[in-house]
């Protein structure tokens, strides 16, 4: 038997690949990956493919999803909650978030974990206009050396490392690409 191609791919096949993507995008911080192959169905604008192929694949109707800036629209409001069942959330509740940088700003909005469970944070996707392996400087786990990477800006990710064990974890999307920051990675400006 042949393996199916493109959009002949199941919904299950379509989102095991991608969340070997984004595994490999957290384990490798500021790699540039692209989401490969069709993403039906695509999300409604302005949610890229790379972060409506993250939803579909990260999202269920036990993890909350805030939306932020433009993101919290109907379209994709009724979509999220169509293809996932995840219910929508303010900052403090979502165990998701989509938007862009300055929409999901303050970061202290969204869960951080706790000493006993720190594994209880929000992940946020930021949405972004391009992705490039230039700008600030990661060193870290899953990092040979330095990486580099086009963040939004350094203060806030800093002051996120600072607070590990807790603090969030990030995904970058722009099209079909991301890249990924841990909480654990250091970041410091160019």
């Amino acid at each position: 038997m042949t393996q199916a191609k493109g959009s002949d791919i199941d919904p299950s096949h379509r989102s095991a690949r991608c969340f070997r993507v984004a595994l490999e995008a957290m384990a490798r911080p500021g790699s540039i990956l692209a989401i490969d192959g069709p993403i039906p169905p695509l999300p409604p604008l302005p949610v890229s493919r790379a972060a409506g192929a993250l939803i579909l694949t990260l999202a269920d109707q036990t993890t909350p999803v805030h939306l932020a800036g433009a993101h919290d629209c109907a379209a994709v409001q009724d979509w999220i909650l169509f293809h996932t069942g995840a219910p929508l959330a303010a900052a403090a509740e979502a165990q998701f978030a989509i938007g862009p940088w300055q929409a999901l700003l303050p970061l202290e909005a969204f869960a951080q974990g706790s000493a006993e469970f720190p594994d209880r944070s929000a992940t946020l996707i930021v949405e972004c206009a391009a992705l490039s392996a230039s700008g600030a400087i990661l060193r870290g786990p899953g990092i040979r050396d330095q990486s580099c990477l086009s963040l939004p800006e350094t203060a806030a990710f800093a002051a996120n490392r600072a607070r590990f064990p807790l603090g969030l974890d990030f995904f970058f999307t722009a099209g079909d690409r991301l890249a990924a920051l841990p909480r654990s990675i250091e970041v410091e400006a160019a």
